[in-house]
Parts: structure tokens; C-alpha cells; sequence
């Protein structure tokens, strides 16, 4: 859906009037009747799912309410639960909006995320170690880096599916696009403010906020200052407490030197694999710092060591692209063959001349490309 701006109020939708016609009547009527079928029996699962109480009577009793009786009734039900969570009682986390399903995630990310071990191991640990630590120094800071394509804004989007139980549309995560929301230099006071309210409100609404910078590169360096406090060790001294939010910079800055990397390994006949984060991250810090003209050099977040882990994306081969092409016939319902998997691997450009072994865009674009194939 299209993003809206970080300080937009949501507005739902103009309720829709006009006179009370028989169809009208009778659907109401209909609804009426399918909210009185709201029994003894969907108390007693309702005891059940909140209360614990009654729960032997119920697992004896024929199937689940939400399957044997009209789906209004299931829908009221998920309502006063949720109402229900939303005083704490029932909620693990202390927020019902957060669900920290760690299992999940991992699983995806080894199912859908390809070519990408050391995103998948960093991301994987640091989210975990920091979830599991029960009073966290600071917030967990994590930067993004490689080409387009390679799956940063996707494992960004499985986290916050994942870690919120209503994913990138929960109150508690907000995705900043820099071209988007912060498109002017001459207005960056005003987006300073605007930004700092923004992140206090989700993080005093919140237990656990997320915070998503997309095109971080782009971001002006006062801009990334104004973040600074938010994700410094927490003082006590007047300043909200974000520390237990999560901070992920997605930016395409130091793909190159990354690629390099990789292109290295191919060509002293190394797996990728072999790449390891001690070797990939200290020269994506150095790199970072003497890129004069990104907001990232010119800001307090590296000298203060604010940014807990540079998580590298490699470049995309021929066999991860035909995985993404599988991936998206798959979501789609759509037969496929090796054969077809291989014209939409071969529809991409691949780089460098000689090699032609990186896809330049990642599996970006993959997803329309399989268009061609449908009837």
C-alpha cells in the first residue's frame, strides 16, 4: 500500500449513507441473527481462550465455534479478546500488538531469504539476544547494506511480520522512506521536530517500537542526529526511554565494496560462504566513514559506535534469482517449470561484462517478470 507520512493521522474510511431499503433491512436483520448465534458455547471457548476456565467441557464439546457457527461470531469474539489483552493480563509480551515470534522468522529467512548467510545469522542472533535480554542497555541498532535487490527491505518487512502481530500496519513500527517523507534540505528543522515526535509518541505508545529507515544514505547527517539520542545508551536524564525499540538503516552504500568481496571469492574458486562478518564489516565501516557526501559520515552515529551491526547483502548469483522466480510463482498459485524459472533468470542483466555473475538487480523485478508466463 502506498506509505503514508509519519505524522499523518489514519482516517478511516467515509462511512457510506442512503435510505433504508429492503435489502438493506434485511442484511441488517441477517447480521443481527448471526450476533445472537453468539451462544453458550462461544462463552465457554471465550472462558477458555482468556480465562482458562472450562476448557475440559469444551475440548468434549463439538468443533471449534469459530468453524461450526457464521464468521461474525468468530470476529466478536477476536474483538473481546483483543479487548480483554488489552489491559496486559494475557499478553506475554505486555503488549498485545507485539508477538515476538522468533521461530517463525528464523524459519522464513532460511526459506525465503537466498544467497544471504550473513544476514540470516546476524539478523537472526541479534534480534534474538536482544528480545531475550531482560533490560536492554540501549536500543538494538542495525544497518543494512548491499545493491538493490538483495533483500534488505525484505527481511526488514519479516521482521516486523513477524516480531507485530499486524506487521508493517502496526501503531508500534514506522518505515521513514528519506526521498519520501524528508524530500527537502531547506525544511530539515522542521523534520528534525516532526521526526523526534514522532519516534517519542510510538515509543510512550509502545513497549516494544520499530523504526525502519529506508534510503538511509540519503537521509541529511542533522537528521540522523536528531536519532542519536534514541539510540544511545539510555541516561535517565529526562530523555524517553526507547530501549527497548529496534532501529534498521537500510541504505545501498558500501554494495560495491561488498561485491568486491564476493567477486574476490569466485574468483579464487572460495565459496561465498566462506565470507565472514569479521573480514565484510570492517570494510563497510571504513567505507562509510570517508563517503564524504552521505549523511552517515558527516553524523555522530559511527564515531559513537552507535550501530551495533553492519549486516552486508551479497550480490545475487543466476541460481538465487531462479529461487526468487520460484518463490513468486508460488505466491501466486502458479504452476512452474525449470524451464520457465531459467527465461525469467535470463531476463535479468548480470554483471561484470567478463563474469556476468551478479544480477545488477538483485531479484528486484522478478515478481512482474513472471507475467510473461501467465495465460
Amino acid at each position: 500500500g502506498a506509505a503514508r507520512g509519519p505524522w499523518e493521522e489514519e482516517q478511516g474510511p467515509v462511512a457510506e449513507g442512503g435510505p433504508w431499503g429492503r435489502a438493506r433491512y434485511e442484511a441488517v436483520k441477517k447480521h443481527l441473527g448471526a450476533v445472537s448465534a453468539l451462544s453458550k458455547q462461544y462463552w465457554q471457548y471465550l472462558a477458555c481462550k482468556v480465562w482458562q476456565e472450562g476448557c475440559e467441557e469444551e475440548e468434549e464439546s463439538s468443533p471449534r465455534p469459530g468453524w461450526s457457527l457464521p464468521l461474525v461470531g468468530q470476529d466478536y469474539l477476536e474483538i473481546l479478546s483483543a479487548w480483554y489483552c488489552s489491559f496486559g493480563k494475557c499478553c506475554k509480551t505486555g503488549d498485545c500488538r507485539v508477538v515476538n515470534n522468533i521461530t517463525g522468522l528464523e524459519a522464513d529467512l532460511n526459506g525465503q531469504l537466498h544467497g544471504q548467510h550473513l544476514a540470516k545469522e546476524v539478523v537472526i542472533r541479534a534480534v534474538r539476544g536482544f528480545l531475550q535480554s531482560p533490560r536492554p542497555e540501549k536500543p538494538l541498532v542495525l544497518s543494512f547494506h548491499g545493491w538493490s535487490g538483495t533483500g534488505k527491505n525484505f527481511v526488514a518487512r519479516m521482521v516486523a511480520s513477524h516480531l507485530y502481530r499486524d506487521g508493517m500496519k502496526s501503531e508500534c513500527v514506522r518505515l521513514f522512506i528519506s526521498l519520501f517523507h524528508f524530500p527537502h534540505h531547506k525544511y530539515v528543522d522542521s523534520y528534525k521536530a516532526q521526526l523526534k515526535k514522532q519516534i517519542s509518541e510510538t515509543v510512550q505508545l509502545c513497549k516494544q517500537s520499530l523504526f525502519i529507515f529506508d534510503e538511509a544514505e540519503k537521509l541529511h547527517f542533522s537528521l540522523l542526529d536528531a536519532i542519536k539520542p534514541f539510540i544511545a545508551h539510555y541516561d535517565n536524564k529526562g530523555q524517553v526511554d526507547s530501549r527497548r525499540s529496534i532501529f534498521l538503516f537500510l541504505s545501498n552504500l558500501g554494495g560495491n565494496t561488498i561485491n568486491e568481496v564476493a567477486l574476490d571469492f569466485w574468483r579464487a574458486g572460495r565459496a561465498r560462504e566462506e565470507i565472514c562478518m569479521e573480514f565484510l564489516e570492517q570494510r563497510l565501516r571504513l567505507e562509510l566513514q570517508e563517503s564524504a557526501e552521505n549523511g552517515y559520515a558527516r553524523s555522530h552515529l559511527l564515531e559513537e559506535n552507535l550501530i551495533d551491526f553492519f549486516v552486508p547483502f551479497l550480490p545475487l548469483e543466476y541460481h538465487h534469482v531462479k529461487l526468487c522466480a520460484r518463490d513468486a510463482f508460488l505466491a501466486r498459485g502458479l504452476p512452474y517449470t525449470e524451464a520457465a524459472l531459467d527465461e525469467v533468470a535470463r531476463m535479468m542483466v548480470f554483471v561484470p561484462k567478463e563474469e556476468k555473475l551478479f544480477s545488477a538487480q538483485g531479484c528486484k523485478s522478478v515478481s512482474q517478470r513472471i507475467n510473461y508466463f501467465l495465460p
